[in-house]
């Protein structure tokens, strides 16, 4: 009961995340992606970088983190966030807030492939669930609404963008645990996001000013700007500061289940927002996912240590 508080704001933050699926729908379909991504980093990197000075924890990379940091704005901003624009200019928030959750199951197979893991039977069975789960989503999904052609397009840069995630994640890894010569501790997740936020937006900035010679701009609606302002303010902002405070307080395996409420916020949050279809495909894909999640994540068992 103590720490009720902080598993009150981790709900939150589920749903936060969950709204941002609609919210990154509406932005998608009336500005063009890489111009919205890069009008929201403004927005987060000032916020960022106003944190670290009120809060006394402005730490700069040394020279050798700046090169690993860059590599984490390159995934986890740059391509992450291109691929989700460009995603939800095409499919369903539901389904796209479903296909993320492939994020850790990507993680554990890069680990395999440059971290030198084992394969185990648990990982790749949870695989085999999860695709099959994505299957039902690809072929059953009750957006009907929407040209089948087009979802799988965005399901397919959905995917893209937790496999890119998934890639900054294993270079995060890395850089919080391994200190260089010409620096004095490693980075915190902290600071990795911050800086890597910062290298994310500049090599948006040019890409931006590309597309905006390209396309046609139009004024915005207030519900797009309202969506801008929502992924800036509190899917990336606040609700970071939330759930990294959570892991300080509960642990990370306590406050990473609450990411396993994220989906059913951006199924519910679709459906009352944007008028999508529920249906029991959603709840099978949903199933199918998380369970092979969680079993690739199952601890192994003694004869698995062992061999």
């Amino acid at each position: 009961m103590n720490n009720l508080g902080v598993h009150l704001k981790l709900v939150v933050v589920a749903a936060i995340w969950g709204l941002g699926w609609p919210a990154g729908r509406v932005v998608a379909t009336e500005l063009p992606p890489i111009g919205s991504a890069w009008i929201r980093y403004v927005m987060v990197i000032f916020m960022f970088l106003t944190y670290l000075k009120w809060s006394d924890q402005w730490v700069l990379p040394s020279k050798t983190q700046w090169k690993q940091v860059a590599w984490i704005g390159l995934f986890s901003t740059f391509i992450y966030q291109s691929l989700f624009m460009y995603g939800m200019r095409y499919t369903a928030a539901g389904d796209a807030s479903l296909m993320i959750t492939f994020n850790p199951l990507f993680t554990a197979f890069l680990a395999v492939l440059l971290l030198g893991e084992r394969m185990t039977w648990r990982l790749f069975g949870g695989l085999v669930l999860a695709f099959v789960g994505v299957a039902v989503l690809f072929l059953a999904s009750p957006n009907t609404d929407i040209p089948e052609v087009e979802r799988w397009i965005g399901n397919a840069f959905i995917a893209g963008a937790a496999f890119s995630w998934a890639a900054s994640t294993i270079i995060m890894k890395r850089v919080m645990t391994e200190t260089p010569e010409d620096a004095k501790a490693p980075l915190s997740p902290l600071h990795l996001t911050v800086w890597s936020s910062v290298i994310g937006l500049l090599i948006l900035t040019p890409w931006a000013g590309i597309e905006a010679l390209e396309e046609t701009w139009t004024m915005p609606s207030a519900e797009a700007w309202g969506g801008i302002v929502f992924l800036a303010v509190f899917s990336t902002v606040l609700a970071y500061v939330w759930f990294a405070n959570g892991i300080r307080m509960i642990g990370a395996g306590p406050a990473a289940f609450y990411v396993y409420l994220v989906p059913p916020f951006g199924i519910l949050g679709g459906w009352l927002l944007l008028d999508e279809q529920l249906g029991t495909s959603l709840v099978i894909a949903f199933g199918l996912i998380v369970g092979g999640v969680l079993l690739a994540q199952s601890k192994q068992t003694t004869t698995e240590q062992a061999s």
